[in-house]
């Protein structure tokens, strides 16, 4: 029996990083200010977001997840611009001849509130993908003070992309 080629296929990212001073504090291609003055600790820019949008991507299409292709051992990626990944794995599902149908994403943190800056950070993934921003779902929450990101320790986030033959 062999398998039919899909039409749509459907991934999903999670990443999580610790949040340390002295670092900045992007998420979805925005800087932000923590009222403590935190930032995320990571070997690139360590933003949660677009790091689980990107992972949604690669495992959409059953190809590992991000630090298959940018190894955080590796010099080249330290402080990249996590943007510029991004559109490396756009490129990477395009040129697998798939498209991005949509994207849904939640980033869970007790601090910064993230909402006036929702729209910033749709519009960066939107532009990056080459989708419509309509296409784009990112909300934030909170962890009711329960776990990591309630205490405060990290910020989180989960993504899921829908990816279509092109």
């Amino acid at each position: 029996m062999t398998d039919s080629i899909p039409q749509f296929r459907i991934g999903n990212g999670y990443d999580i990083h610790r949040l340390v001073p002295k670092r900045p504090l992007i998420i979805g291609g925005v800087r932000l200010d923590h009222p403590e003055g935190l930032g995320l600790e990571g070997h690139s820019d360590a933003d949660v977001l677009i790091h689980a949008v990107m992972d949604a991507l690669l495992g959409s299409l059953s190809l590992g997840d991000i630090g298959k292709f940018f190894p955080p051992d590796d010099p080249q990626w330290k402080g990249a611009n996590s943007l510029t990944l991004l559109d490396k794995v756009a490129d990477l599902v395009k040129d697998r001849g798939w498209k991005v149908v949509n994207l849904d994403s939640v980033v869970i943190a007790e601090k910064p509130k993230l909402k006036p800056h929702i729209e910033f950070m749709r519009r960066n993934l939107a532009e990056t993908m080459n989708i419509s921003v309509e296409n784009v779902g990112i909300k934030a929450t909170t962890n009711e003070n329960l776990g990591p990101e309630g205490r405060e320790e990290g910020i989180s986030s989960h993504a899921v992309v829908l990816i279509e033959r092109r």
